[in-house]
């Protein structure tokens, strides 16, 4: 096969593409180096938590190297995390337009390859886990249960993103678990919202699926919400924005904070008025915007951090 010409479905044009040796790019579209949104999405709560840990705990000296960790350990994991989501979906992912493409169900690469680069993404993250404190590496190891269960849900109910939900979501009590040595409630409020967020924005995702979905037997929320999904959204969205509010309340964060808040509920409120859940591009574009809501609400935290510092 050729891997220059095998690119994913909704992928391509990027780097990956054009610059990268072509021995690579099997493994860095496994990865979704591709596609970092994800890497993106995952990273925010854990930004959002460090900041709002950092403002708890007045120091942001050691914020700007959680910052990087953070960064450095959402890609790995969240590349080993998509590598072990295509080891199990490669049954599925050929019977589905968008995801044939995919590296291993287009012959790029065999499982037993994929299950190696999975383990080497792995290590990387363990790398930057074990920078912590013994009490943040028993909390994000605790988190690997639910990445580990979560590409069996659709298959079994439909609220995969729920699951989804509680991984993407872990690095809201990660920020607490690395700055404070505890998990105070306003980390659990902040993960509480961000569940919620997790579940509206994939529930966009997914409505690029749906006909496939339903073909094959696959579950979602989009299938489950259907024609409700606005309303849907409303209450997910409208539901994070009054827990990240509780969280910051109990965190007794300072105008900008709030600020930060107001702009993410902004942005979250456009997404809902947009959406067009039969116009897939549109879907992929609303979805993608959630890195800029997420840094919105982050921009917000860090200067309320920075101010409560001084």
């Amino acid at each position: 096969m050729n891997i220059a010409a095998a690119r994913v479905a909704d992928a391509t044009g990027n780097w990956v593409d054009s610059w990268a040796p072509l021995w690579s790019r099997p493994y860095l579209r496994l990865a979704r180096f591709d596609r970092p949104i994800g890497s993106w999405l995952l990273l925010m709560p854990c930004w959002w938590s460090a900041a709002l840990a950092a403002g708890v705990a007045h120091d942001v000296s050691h914020l700007p190297w959680y910052a990087l960790l953070f960064f450095i350990g959402s890609f790995a994991m969240r590349g080993a995390g998509c590598t072990w989501n295509d080891i199990t979906d490669r049954d599925l992912d050929d019977k589905v337009e968008r995801t044939r493409s995919r590296p291993i169900p287009a012959g790029q690469v065999t499982a037993k390859q994929a299950a190696v680069f999975m383990v080497l993404q792995s290590l990387v993250g363990l790398l930057v886990l074990v920078q912590f404190n013994g009490f943040a590496i028993a909390t994000g190891i605790a988190s690997l249960i639910i990445v580990a269960a979560y590409p069996f849900m659709k298959r079994i109910t439909y609220w995969p993103q729920l699951v989804l939900g509680l991984a993407f979501s872990w690095g809201a009590l990660m920020g607490f678990a690395v700055t404070l040595g505890r998990i105070d409630p306003a980390a659990l409020f902040l993960y509480a919202g961000s569940i919620a967020w997790v579940i509206g924005y994939d529930t966009m995702y997914a409505h690029q699926d749906a006909e496939d979905d339903l073909m094959i037997g696959i579950k979602s929320t989009a299938l489950l919400f259907g024609e409700r999904t606005h309303l849907a959204l409303s209450v997910l969205y409208g539901l994070a924005v009054a827990l990240i509010g509780v969280a910051l309340a109990l965190a007794e964060v300072h105008w900008p904070a709030w600020l930060g808040l107001a702009a993410f509920a902004a942005h979250l409120t456009q997404q809902i008025v947009r959406l067009r859940i039969k116009d897939s591009p549109l879907c992929l574009k609303l979805f993608k915007s959630n890195r800029e809501a997420g840094l919105l609400l982050a921009a917000g935290l860090l200067l309320d951090a920075i101010l409560r510092a001084n």
